[in-house]
């Protein structure tokens, strides 16, 4: 069985149908810049732009970075345009591509239910983080296997500043860090986290989840398993498909 899959992100949005019987691509995907602003009619657009890529006409489902709530309405936007806060975004992706059904779901917690089933997090019990390290940071709690929706620890202070603010990927691009040196601040974040929720299993997800070994060696000091996600930055777009074909 297929369904498209659509990650909208902060700097990209990138889909592709998914097999859902194998948990992975069933073509490879296409991706386009997030435009700026990220409006949504013009992220509405550019999802438009990666399903017409493959003629596809069936159900959607797609990510979003922020509060999500009843499968449609956002509620926070931290990396895209305030104009999106209380927009009804299954409605509105499902008029730009034709009238098809579209489910819309929180981005990280797409990627934590795709490795939860076919990844890194697989028959795992206790408590269970997936952390997406990208524009922002990104998280998907699960305890026993059951999502804690809309968790948001991204945007937990540290050091006085929202932690995305200091731990995601693009802080680390903008000040041209080094891994080590980004470790360091990921290291302390994950602190921060543990003394929190006291995980068995932190699975790192987003881009860098590729290059999983020039910064794990570097997180010392914490007590739980840390992982790279096994479906690296594809997560998203098999969560989203994922939850596209349940309903919700």
């Amino acid at each position: 069985m297929q369904i498209f899959g659509v990650d909208i992100g902060g700097s990209g949005i990138k889909g592709a149908p998914v097999d859902l019987d194998r948990g992975d691509l069933a073509d490879e995907r296409f991706k386009v810049l997030t435009p700026h602003p990220a409006t949504p009619d013009s992220v509405a657009d550019g999802v438009k732009e990666v399903v017409d890529h493959f003629g596809w006409t069936g159900p959607v489902g797609a990510t979003f970075p922020g509060v999500v709530t009843g499968g449609a309405m956002i509620r926070t936007a931290a990396n895209v345009d305030k104009a999106w806060i209380d927009t009804d975004a299954s409605l509105l992706l499902g008029d730009r591509l034709g009238g098809v059904p579209v489910t819309v779901v929180n981005d990280a917690d797409a990627a934590g239910v795709a490795e939860m089933a076919f990844g890194a997090g697989r028959d795992r019990k206790g408590t269970v983080i997936m952390l997406t390290f990208g524009t922002g940071i990104g998280s998907a709690v699960f305890t026993d296997g059951v999502l804690v929706p809309n968790s948001e620890l991204g945007h937990l202070e540290l050091h006085g500043h929202d932690a995305e603010k200091r731990a995601s990927s693009k802080v680390k691009e903008d000040h041209d860090m080094s891994w080590e040196d980004w470790a360091h601040r990921v290291r302390q974040y994950l602190a921060h986290v543990e003394m929190l929720f006291s995980p068995e299993l932190f699975i790192i997800g987003g881009g860098v989840s590729r290059k999983a070994h020039k910064f794990l060696p570097y997180l010392e000091g914490i007590k739980a398993e840390i992982v790279p996600a096994e479906l690296q930055n594809n997560a998203g777009i098999v969560g989203a498909a994922m939850r596209a074909a349940n309903g919700g």
